[in-house]
């Protein structure tokens, strides 16, 4: 066999060789030094790449004692290990290591080492330098490189110098946008990514392919813009792209964090292929949408189609049965974790045990299961405790767990408010005051709610007692108005959680002007359909807005579906997909 000096020539053999096994290379190599040939260009590196296509560590091992022997590596060859460092995801400064002994022996690099080698630097968050090393070699101007660096400064969270190389370019190909595409989504810039995503459409000779979309829908989800998602979508179906494992999946979630969890389930239903995290998605959706029973059915089906659980899908389960008060079954399922699928329960399933024995109300055995933990509790778990001690007005446990909370975490606002909440709730008006005074002490400021809201693809955002909105006036009218009419309907503020040292009327003025209710009453004032209303909110509802929601949705005969930091709530005729328990 010929072995030309192209390296995508060679690499187009790794196919073939990613079949072959460990058995495999050293029969091959026993077989070269036997027939003197290990030393042969050609033959070399067949074995060189045979050995980046299987990239486990006992195989790196003997590649770089493979390597060690080698008389006068050429660029072929460090490309090659290079390459099968990265690939191992586990072994970047490994090839750093290589890179720098490839200058060290003033073997040139080409266009092909960066690539891999920005990789590994994006790794380890270092290597900025190798930019100016690019340039000073002439290989700024090529397209392989000049993607890798999009890619480096993305997964570094350096997304401007990514933006800037991208616009440095004078030739985009599919990987440069889909590369500044997904830069965009993993560092939280939705909106951008989806504004770039825009502009590609209108590029020329650039169709958009499964990677691109793959960052588009992500982007989506995590915006929760469900028009803009079905258009994605309906774009896909036009593009003729194929509805695969991936994109399938991806849709699944988006639908489901968009609010539209029957429409994850039309997506499941038409993938001709699934597999574990295409099932654990859709349990997962119907999970966050209170639809547990749902959930549970979807797991076990999952197990009668032969897909083993893995740590993610109990997770899931696990939230739907803490959602659904489903004890047993939460107990049953976490108890199979070792006993049926061989898995080590991790810190975030005794988290959901927590939250589950919480929400039911299972107080001490919920405080007794965490002191027992194999695993030390973290903040996050000792949270999940105190809120569920709020929830059921148990003060006791509640301070005994903020004592706990404040030896991990004294700074996080959140526990605070939770337990002035709690003496709140209770008439303790001073050890409310305290918990207060405490957190102005230590600087500890309470994280303001926020909710945002589309309309005609327009995103707005709502702030808590804030009158930045263009219409903020208009906005507080209209629901002064609203508030007034669904007291007739049996509405009464929940002013328990307010300062005590305020008047009544002035307690359910501050309550009235939470985030939620002004998305609410901005979307009732600029939509007169009947279209669902879909609010995002950063914190949990609190149990004001719930009773608000129930009594708008009856009101005005809209559906309202609320998606919180924990769940989301689908209020309908008066009552809540939750049942009240959340």
């Amino acid at each position: 066999m010929r072995f030309e000096g192209n390296y995508c020539v060679a690499v187009s053999l790794e196919c073939h060789f990613r079949i072959m096994s460990m058995n495999g290379v050293y029969k091959f190599h026993a077989w070269l030094i036997k027939t003197g040939q290990q030393n042969h260009p050609p033959a070399l590196r067949r074995l060189l790449l045979w050995c980046a296509a299987t990239p486990s560590p006992k195989c790196l091992s003997y590649f770089r004692d493979l390597f060690a022997y080698i008389p006068s590596p050429d660029t072929f060859a460090y490309n090659t290990i290079i390459r099968a460092h990265v690939a191992a995801h586990s072994s970047p400064s490994h090839a750093i290591s290589f890179f720098t002994q490839m200058r060290q022996r003033g073997v040139p690099p080409d266009n092909f080492t960066f690539p891999f080698l920005l990789k590994a630097c994006a790794r380890l968050q270092l290597g900025q330098d190798v930019h100016t090393l690019i340039l000073k070699l002439g290989f700024l101007s090529d397209v392989y490189v000049q993607n890798a660096l999009i890619s480096f400064y993305g997964g570094c969270g350096s997304v401007e110098l990514a933006l800037n190389v991208f616009h440095a370019m004078h030739e985009k190909d599919l990987v440069s946008w889909s590369s500044m595409i997904s830069s965009f989504t993993n560092n939280g810039f939705f909106n951008e990514a989806l504004a770039l995503f825009r502009q590609m459409q209108h590029a020329k000779n650039v169709m958009p392919d499964e990677v691109t979309m793959l960052s588009v829908i992500s982007a989506v989800s995590s915006l929760g813009a469900l028009e803009l998602g079905q258009r994605v979508h309906n774009y896909i179906k036009k593009s003729g792209l194929e509805l695969t494992v991936s994109l399938g999946t991806v849709l699944i979630d988006m639908y489901s964090r968009c609010g539209m969890v029957d429409k994850s389930i039309e997506v499941f239903d038409e993938m001709p292929l699934k597999n574990v995290q295409t099932w654990t998605a859709l349990s997962t959706g119907l999970a966050v949408h209170g639809r547990s029973r749902e959930a549970l059915r979807v797991f076990y089906e999952m197990k009668k189609a032969g897909l083993q659980p893995d740590h993610m899908s109990i997770t899931g389960i696990l939230v739907a049965c803490s959602h659904g008060g489903l004890v047993q079954d939460g107990w049953r399922v976490f108890k199979s974790m070792k006993d049926e699928y061989g898995l080590e329960p991790m810190l975030e399933h005794y988290g959901c045990m927590v939250d589950l024995l919480g929400r039911a109300g299972l107080l001490c055995e919920a405080y007794e299961f965490v002191e027992k933990m194999p695993i030390r509790p973290n903040s996050v778990i000792w949270r999940t405790l105190l809120g569920a001690c709020v929830n059921h007005n148990h003060l006791v446990l509640a301070k005994k767990v903020k004592k706990r909370l404040n030896k991990l975490d004294r700074y996080h606002d959140g526990d605070y408010v939770l337990l002035a909440n709690a003496y709140g709730g209770a008439g303790r008006w001073v050890e409310k005051a305290n918990v207060r005074n405490s957190m102005r002490a230590i600087g500890v400021n309470k994280k303001a709610g926020s909710s945002s809201i589309s309309a005609d693809q327009i995103t707005h955002e709502f702030i808590s007692g804030d009158n930045s909105h263009p219409q903020s006036q208009s906005i507080r009218d209209f629901l002064d108005r609203i508030l007034e009419s669904i007291k007739d309907t049996g509405y009464t503020p929940l002013t328990s959680n307010v300062l005590h040292d305020i008047e009544e009327e002035e307690k359910e003025h501050t309550l009235g002007y939470h985030s939620e209710k002004l998305a609410v009453a901005f979307a009732l004032m600029s939509v007169k359909d009947t279209r669902t209303i879909r609010v995002m909110k950063n914190i949990r509802i609190c149990n004001d807005c719930h009773s608000f929601m129930k009594h708008v949705s009856a009101k005005f005969g809209r559906e309202i579906i609320v998606r919180d930091r924990n769940r989301f709530h689908h209020f309908t005729n008066g009552s809540c997909s939750c049942q009240d328990y959340w």
